[in-house]
């Protein structure tokens, strides 16, 4: 593999000028589609503000009044795509509760309640050559949209996809739309195991930088040929949000610094992380 000069991405990187700044938005919804076997994507009507979320940064949804026991909580969605010339936002969501299924029953001309974009995403060597992103489930809309900016910076891409099942969701065919290449493992076939899916990666040209979101296991996995091929590695963590903006600690995930326990916001000081500091 590659060996990279540079194992951070804080410097001479795309993505760290300021983020635009979240605001509440009410959307109509313009499209809602089946993903697989309990996924859909949501597309609503956004602004351009909304329009400028990077990938990585995430929205607070308001799930609409279903039944008696309505969700109060506003539940915390990736940024799946965003089509500043269309003026859509998607999300790509899967079903698990009452909130998500609440999300599932929009239909179009619906009104949908969002803050945002929320947190701190991404970012990118100025010059990419070969980018790898490594995901699991829901994880992969969170590393959908890097996927194309990625492509846009002229840089090959790879993403390891990693599912239950193959049918589970169906977003294989929406990375190779991109131009993106991709290795599918799952759990049914046995192809998801560590070390198959360690071998998978080993046998890769050289990569510049790593991107993981969606399994703890795959990002150790990640952080650790990082180390190896002297890269940087980023992780977007997934944590209960139930404010969004730091208020609540809600979300605090423990970091080792210097040797101590210190515990970081993931919703203002993460989502994406340096994949370092999460698996040393």
């Amino acid at each position: 593999m590659s060996v990279a000069v540079r194992t951070t991405l804080t410097n001479d990187t795309v993505g760290d000028a300021a983020q635009p700044r979240p605001r509440r938005v009410i959307g109509a919804i313009v499209g809602n589609h089946p993903l697989g076997e309990h996924y859909f994507r949501l597309d609503v009507g956004a602004p351009a503000d909304a329009l400028a979320a990077r990938p990585g940064q995430f929205f607070h949804l308001r799930c609409p009044p279903r039944g008696d026991q309505p969700a109060y909580l506003r539940r915390p969605m990736s940024l799946f795509a965003a089509d500043p010339q269309g003026g859509r936002l998607s999300f790509l969501i899967k079903l698990v509760g009452k909130g998500t299924r609440a999300l599932a029953g929009l239909g179009e001309g619906d009104q949908l309640d969002m803050v945002g974009p929320l947190g701190n995403g991404f970012t990118l060597p100025l010059q990419p050559r070969h980018l790898l992103l490594v995901g699991r489930g829901c994880g992969l809309a969170t590393l959908f949209p890097l996927a194309k900016a990625g492509r846009a910076l002229g840089a090959r891409v790879t993403a390891l996809v990693s599912l239950s099942r193959p049918a589970s969701l169906a977003i294989e065919p929406l990375f190779a739309a991109e131009g993106t290449e991709t290795l599918l493992v799952n759990d049914a076939d046995g192809s998801s195991d560590p070390a198959r899916v360690e071998r998978l990666l080993k046998n890769l040209p050289p990569v510049d930088a790593a991107y993981s979101c969606g399994s703890n296991r795959l990002a150790a996995l990640l952080a650790g040929l990082c180390k190896d091929w002297r890269i940087p590695g980023q992780v977007a963590l997934e944590e209960p949000m139930a404010c969004g903006l730091g208020a609540c600690l809600g979300c605090v995930h423990p970091f080792r610094e210097e040797g101590k326990t210190v515990y970081r916001r993931v919703c203002v000081e993460g989502p994406v992380f340096d994949l370092a500091k999460v698996h040393p």
